[in-house]
């Protein structure tokens, strides 16, 4: 069974190429700022963020989908601009291997943004960033068997790897430029809690990615992303979030809460333990485990699929890890920032 689910799937991300392509996600899309909004870009309390994501989904399916992301960013000109505003600019790559390397994407992308402050303590800001990529798409059809290819002394090479027009040495390669963009207002009402909510459009220039000669192009997504933090006490405190995004005719609605509890009873250096789990809609529940030592959060989720996919996955659905760090100059308060 499992051989025959990861030959569908072979075929899947071979042809699915020739139709509409859906992009790359997380489950901790708040730990993965730069690929959900280029707003987000230098937006934090800190001199630098460095964010790591990797996830491998469907492990009861061979490397079927394992994507990984780092970025860095930071706030630039603060001297030049007025007190409150933030100029962030960005740095990340993005690579995402599925059906066993068949189908290999990489990232690499330059974001910078611009948030201006609503009030003189600079609580409530609106921010818009924008996100040039090179994107690198490679496929491998060495790896591709198609069903014509089937002969009676076995599987040899035939016209699907020709109708493809591939080396089949080589494979195919296809490189372009994409355009990201997106808007975040960020709020506090008393400078202790966060809550904030954007909008980002990613592909907007819809680049040409078919292997084909013909005139197949990424589809726009679209996100709409909310959330907040919220001290309930010197030692408890609630995080929220939710995103909904659209690419063509694929979408997905995740929400979900955590709790952290502050574990050394220090409010300007928590040691925080987070505790929470997030709701995929119709596909998957998500608990998550976190730590923040200082500047440094680890996170760590599961999908538990509880679509009717869970059959084909025994309702293995991914692991995820996060590591996001922010540097911090001593004494430093700052602002409230989004944060989950």
């Amino acid at each position: 069974m499992k051989k025959t689910l990861f030959f569908l799937f072979i075929l899947i991300a071979a042809m699915g190429l020739q139709t509409k392509a859906q992009d790359p996600h997380f489950s901790q899309f708040f730990s993965s700022p730069l690929t959900l909004n280029p707003a987000f870009t230098g937006k934090f309390n800190g001199s630098w963020r460095l964010a790591a994501n990797h996830r491998d989904q469907w492990p009861s399916i061979p490397k079927a989908y394992v994507t990984t992301s780092a970025s860095v960013d930071f706030p630039i000109l603060s001297k030049n601009i007025p007190q409150g505003d933030v100029f962030g600019l960005g740095i990340s790559a993005l690579t995402d291997a599925s059906a066993n390397s068949t189908l290999k994407l990489n990232y690499g992308s330059v974001s910078l943004s611009y948030h201006k402050a609503l009030d003189e303590d600079g609580f409530n800001t609106l921010g818009a960033g924008f996100q040039g990529t090179y994107s690198s798409m490679g496929l491998d059809i060495t790896k591709i068997t198609f069903e014509d290819e089937l002969r009676q002394n076995g599987f040899a090479p035939g016209t699907s790897g020709e109708y493809l027009g591939a080396n089949p040495l080589t494979g195919r390669n296809r490189n372009y430029l994409d355009l990201n963009a997106g808007l975040l207002y960020s709020g506090s009402s008393n400078g202790e809690n966060n809550y904030y909510v954007g909008v980002s459009m990613y592909h907007i220039n819809r680049p040409k990615v078919s292997f084909k000669d013909k005139n197949w192009y990424l589809s726009g997504r679209l996100t709409v992303h909310a959330g907040g933090t919220f001290p309930l006490s010197d030692v408890v405190g609630l995080n929220v979030s939710m995103i909904h995004q659209v690419q063509n005719k694929a979408s997905e609605t995740v929400f979900g809460t955590a709790l952290s509890l502050n574990a050394n009873g220090d409010v300007e250096n928590p040691t925080n333990v987070y505790i929470g789990s997030w709701m995929r809609l119709n596909d998957a529940v998500i608990p998550y485990l976190g730590l923040e030592i200082r500047g440094l959060r680890i996170g760590a989720s599961y999908d538990v699929n509880t679509s009717a996919l869970k059959a084909a996955t025994g309702s293995r659905g991914g692991a995820e890890f996060s590591v996001i760090y922010i540097k911090r100059p001593p004494g430093s308060q700052g602002i409230p920032c989004p944060k989950f």
